[in-house]
C-alpha cells in the first residue's frame, strides 16, 4: 500500500528540513508586499521560518529572506514580518 509523502521545507534561519505544517510562511504577493502566511495557500512565493523568533533572527542575520526572494529586503519589512510572527 503507498503510503502518501507529507511535504517537507526547509527554514530559511536555521537551515533545518521540516514538516511544512510545522513551519511559517512569508510570501510575497504580486503587489511585491510581504506577509505572513500562516495557511500556507495564499497565491505569490513563499519561504519558510520555525515560528520561534530565534529563527527568524537568524534569518534577518543571514539574509535568508534575500536569498530566497532573490532581491533586496527593506529594514521595515523585516519589523513588519517579526510583528507578524510574534502574533501567531
Amino acid at each position: 500500500m503507498n503510503q502518501k509523502k507529507t511535504p517537507r521545507r526547509q527554514c530559511i534561519g536555521c537551515g533545518q528540513q521540516k514538516d511544512k505544517k510545522e513551519l511559517l510562511r512569508i510570501l510575497k504577493t504580486p503587489d511585491g508586499d510581504f506577509v505572513v502566511d500562516p495557511t500556507g495557500r495564499m497565491n505569490g512565493r513563499g519561504a519558510y521560518i520555525c515560528p520561534g523568533a530565534e529563527c527568524f533572527q537568524k534569518a534577518r542575520k543571514g539574509k535568508g529572506l534575500e536569498r530566497s526572494f532573490k532581491m533586496a529586503i527593506p529594514k521595515e519589512v523585516y519589523d513588519e514580518l517579526e510583528k507578524g510572527i510574534g502574533r501567531i
